[in-house]
């Protein structure tokens, strides 16, 4: 993160590009604003890029926002730097403290599942901050997205704080701010499409890689055709299923990747199919190899994307993961056995 020092403010630079000054009662206090610098969206592209994953994070700790007073809100955040910056350039204008749990660089959603925006974490950081001697009133304000991971009795319990859930979107706290109550709207859970595409590029880039030499093999096995394939199966399963996602039938995202990598599958299976030049048995096994492994590829990426987004739980990941993985591996394992015998009969001039 990178801030500006405030005028008169005696300060010095946070690891993170952010000023604090040293309090002689507690531990260091960090000073942040609501302008975001070039650093700032740089970091922001990088991440959504998958660049240096773990490393997009903000130092744990106490923050002033503005020139909070002891009777100032606190705000609970992930150290990720998207949730942090959604944060405070959301409360452009107020003077607020932010405390800021060690997440490991994961937002909020995500870390509430994985226990590290948990009850244990805030309670200690309301500790090792001496949150208690800066304000006289025991409210932290948590997002609604970091409820699963918050015991609101044990945190009363243990630090005499009790816990207020904000809203869902970042954009939406100044409007709270005004009335301390959320609307039922403030309250949804939204996944739209810009939400949804803006994750497109981290996920690409995981399988890029091996897209990419799965896609030269094919093409030394099979041909260029069988190459646009392979391709089009993870583009497929990275861009497109993000984008139609609430449109594809079914509620199970293994099932929705099938449709969609099925119907990925047609126009090349049917190309294998109409080819002249090898004879009928190999056009039928090419065909079905593409029906069989097309769909497989796109269900699983699409599968992996259920870590992206609010519609699912821990719970229903796990029966997919029982339910479809099993069925995935079967048609991978009998496209693949196709595919090796299709290469073995061009290899050996059967075809």
């Amino acid at each position: 993160m990178e801030t500006k020092q405030p005028c008169g403010l005696p300060g010095t630079q946070s690891p993170t590009g952010g000023y604090r000054e040293d309090d002689k009662m507690t531990s260091i206090i960090h000073r942040t604003t609501s302008t975001l610098s070039f650093a700032n969206s740089l970091d922001h592209f990088l991440a959504r890029w998958g660049w240096n994953r773990g490393g997009h994070r903000v130092d744990p700790g106490l923050y002033r926002l503005g020139n909070p007073t002891p009777q100032s809100p606190v705000f609970a955040s992930a150290n990720y730097t998207l949730s942090f910056d959604a944060l405070r350039s959301a409360l452009t204008g107020d003077d607020v403290w932010i405390l800021v749990l060690d997440t490991k660089g994961i937002n909020v959603w995500c870390a509430a599942g994985k226990g590290t925006f948990g009850t244990d974490e805030l309670v200690s950081r309301i500790r090792s901050t001496g949150l208690p001697d800066h304000v006289i009133h025991r409210k932290i304000i948590v997002p609604q997205l970091g409820a699963p991971g918050i015991s609101w009795p044990d945190v009363i319990r243990r630090s005499q704080f009790s816990v207020e859930y904000g809203p869902v979107r970042a954009s939406d706290l100044p409007q709270y701010l005004k009335t301390r109550t959320a609307t039922p709207e403030m309250r949804r859970v939204q996944f739209p499409f810009r939400d949804r595409i803006v994750l497109t590029p981290v996920e690409f880039v995981h399988v890029a890689i091996p897209m990419f030499a799965a896609a030269a093999l094919l093409w030394f096995l099979a041909g260029p055709v069988a190459a646009l394939a392979a391709i089009s199966a993870v583009v497929a399963g990275t861009v497109l299923f993000p984008a139609l996602l609430p449109f594809i039938p079914t509620h199970d995202f293994s099932t929705k990747g099938l449709i969609l990598g099925g119907l990925v599958a047609i126009p090349f299976a049917a190309s294998f199919a109409a080819d002249p030049a090898i004879p009928f048995w190999a056009n039928s096994l090419a065909a079905a190899a593409t029906l069989l492994l097309i769909p497989v590829v796109t269900a699983y990426i699409a599968l992996n994307f259920t870590g992206c987004t609010t519609f699912t739980s821990r719970t229903g990941v796990k029966k997919e993961i029982f339910r479809y993985v099993p069925v995935m591996a079967v048609m991978a394992g009998l496209g693949i056995v196709a595919v090796i015998s299709l290469s073995l009969s061009r290899l050996f001039g059967v075809t």
